[in-house]
């Protein structure tokens, strides 16, 4: 009988304990509940960009340098000459687009012209931005 007295107090304590346990366990879980936790949770880890549109980064920083729009959107076909790009810096290119002045020159890369699209590839840049690229293509001329 003592030791069904030991095995019953035991078995009391126990489940006591795992009792108590479980509401320690219950009150954190309910903590990892609140509003903030979950959507800390389900944050994404990312984010994305639709075709076109420019980055937060992009629009606070004010207008991207010749160079930036050259090296980003530029460098492609003004590296090599695709399908008749003026090459940067060769005057043999550039020059009789020089000719006709900066103002048609600028209407070319704005509106497209011959292979070149609208812009080139930078839809998103301001005529100023591609302005500043046709000066760094130019600047050694």
């Amino acid at each position: 009988m003592k030791a069904m007295n030991s095995f019953f107090v035991k078995s009391v304590l126990g489940t006591m304990s795992m009792l108590f346990a479980l509401s320690i366990s219950a009150a954190s879980v309910q903590d990892d509940m609140s509003r903030e936790a979950i959507a800390e949770r389900i944050k994404p880890l990312g984010k994305h960009y639709v075709a076109g549109e420019s980055s937060a980064a992009e629009e606070s920083s004010g207008p991207r340098s010749g160079q930036q729009v050259y090296d980003k959107y530029c460098t492609a076909c003004h590296t090599s000459g695709v399908m008749g790009a003026p090459k940067m810096n060769n005057a043999a290119d550039w020059q009789p687009r020089l000719d006709q002045g900066m103002e048609t020159v600028l209407k070319h890369a704005v509106e497209g012209f011959n292979a070149m699209p609208p812009k080139g590839t930078c839809s998103d840049c301001s005529e100023e931005e591609i302005q500043a690229a046709i000066n760094y293509m130019t600047e050694e001329i």
